[in-house]
């Protein structure tokens, strides 16, 4: 069976898990990557364990953004990767807080 992909996303409908070490990741993206998977891993802990987030439409106040939404990230620093091998950018996530990233550039993301 084909697998289901989720619609756009509504103000609102994301539950975003904060707390004095846990923090979250919007990672802004072109409209090029809608559907795609995104890894992060925590930096350091190469290989390490990944997460990984799917890029949606995100409608929002009359705008329509395209984002991977990283929920109950332990405070520290990550790699968000470009594909299986590639680093893509480095973020520090800090507890309690939204951190909001923007994809480097229009290349597309590795499928998985």
């Amino acid at each position: 069976m084909p697998e289901q992909l989720p619609g756009p996303s509504s103000s609102g409908s994301v539950v975003l898990d904060l707390g004095a070490d846990t923090g979250v990741l919007v990672l802004h993206t072109p409209p090029g990557l809608d559907g795609r998977e995104i890894d992060i891993s925590p930096a350091g802990r190469v290989p390490g364990p990944r997460t990984h987030s799917q890029v949606r439409q995100r409608r929002t106040a009359g705008q329509v953004q395209y984002a991977a939404v990283y929920p109950g990230l332990t405070a520290g620093e990550y790699i968000v990767w470009r594909d299986a091998t590639t680093p893509a950018l480095t973020i520090i996530i800090t507890g309690g807080r939204v951190t909001s990233a923007q994809w480097p550039d229009n290349t597309m993301a590795g499928q998985h």
